[in-house]
């Protein structure tokens, strides 16, 4: 399943094998959650969907806020978990603010607008929520391309309540913007780009579930996260690609993966895809491969989905196509496939892994209800060099 769309698949003994590793993650993680800040996220009619990728992204993962609970009416009363397809994690779905607020008892440190409508700009009935938010004396996280703190009237409202409004998207003054210069040939160690044949297909889900991977078998790996909802999620190394001027992205990418090496000195980097490089609505798929040159592309696919988000009368690109661009537009190799189960059983989906690896000669796999350990050996095979560190042969 993508980041985006609900998936009520039937669960296999693989796939609840799968869950399991995942509850004793979370087991692991609970109490650094709870030293995180707390978060209310607001994602109404869309939790689940398409444009609510941001919330969905906060729920399933998030090393820097512990979410309390979601505000969508549509789905009130739910458990977000189960509604995202996978098992219940306790995060309570709200009918609106006042709701949210009741059933979490005290005050949430932040309210985080969790949705990615294509205009990028609030409503005027949103406006007046995030106001009520902030005169509760929540801060917000505002990832839309519309600058909270550059509007006179929510920046008197965050002064008068002493709060902070941070706009994710908003990238650095101009005169200290980066240009590329090449000196990405210093980033010794493998970089690792996951793209996609469309925009909100999982990207950024299969890049944390990979880099997850590769940590957990002692491959010491840094991802670079490339927009909102990644940086939201408390990215330490990352950049919003679309909020900035054509002219530096790929140098601002160049200089954030120059910084994550320099300042981790890495195993493995992975860099989060956007959009598609076949998309003609997006231009950072060409940027990611530009700035981060990558050594290896793992790519995204929905085999379900027939058109692209948003985009009705236009025809999904096949993996195969998707593959001979990328590799005629960058010097690099796909190295493997990942799926997008959205609309798919799982019996579906363990056709669609044995089909596209006879057609396409890479391994392929599901990020979401397969064993990470399928991405780990498809980062293996590509850099056998990382066995030693792995301590597998």
């Amino acid at each position: 399943m993508s980041d985006s769309t609900i998936a009520m698949n039937p669960r296999t003994p693989e796939v609840n094998r799968h869950l399991t590793v995942v509850d004793r993650r979370r087991t692991r993680d609970s109490s650094e959650q709870r030293r995180r800040a707390t978060a209310v996220v607001y994602c109404e009619a869309n939790f689940g969907a398409i444009d609510g990728k941001t919330a969905n992204g906060l729920v399933r993962h998030s090393e820097k806020y512990r979410i309390v609970s979601v505000i969508d009416s549509q789905k009130a009363g739910l458990d977000a978990g189960a509604v995202l397809g996978e098992r219940p994690n306790g995060v309570p779905i709200c009918c609106d603010l006042a709701d949210a607020l009741a059933q979490v008892g005290d005050l949430p440190d932040y309210f985080i607008f969790g949705m990615a409508p294509a205009s990028g700009m609030l409503s005027s009935h949103e406006r007046g929520l995030v106001l009520e938010a902030i005169d509760l004396g929540m801060n917000v996280v505002n990832g839309l391309h519309e600058f909270l703190n550059d509007d006179p009237v929510f920046a008197a409202a965050s002064a008068a309540k002493n709060v902070r409004i941070l706009d994710v998207r908003k990238p650095r003054a101009k005169k200290d913007l980066r240009l590329f210069s090449g000196r990405i040939a210093e980033v010794a160690c493998p970089r690792i780009a996951v793209l996609g044949t469309d925009c909100a297909i999982g990207k950024r889900t299969t890049a944390t579930i990979l880099a997850r991977a590769l940590n957990d078998c002692g491959v010491k790996t840094v991802l670079v996260g490339t927009g909102q909802t990644g940086l939201i999620q408390g990215a330490r190394y990352g950049v919003s690609l679309d909020a900035i001027p054509s002219q530096f992205c790929a140098g601002e990418l160049e200089a954030t993966i120059l910084e994550a090496f320099e300042g981790e000195n890495p195993d493995v980097i992975v860099i989060e895809g956007q959009g598609a490089l076949s998309h003609p609505a997006y231009s950072t798929s060409s940027f990611i491969l530009r700035g981060s040159c990558p050594d290896a592309v793992v790519l995204q696919h929905a085999p379900r989905r027939v058109n692209r988000c948003d985009f009705e009368h236009m025809a999904m690109p096949s993996p195969a196509d998707e593959i001979n661009l990328i590799q005629l537009f960058a010097n690099t190799k796909v190295i493997g496939l990942t799926l997008n189960h959205e609309n798919m059983t799982d019996v579906e989906v363990s056709a669609a892994i044995t089909r596209y690896e006879a057609e396409l000669g890479v391994p392929t796999t599901d990020a979401l209800t397969r064993d990470p350990q399928r991405l780990l050996e498809m980062v293996l095979l590509a850099f056998p060099e990382l066995k030693r560190v792995a301590g597998t042969q």
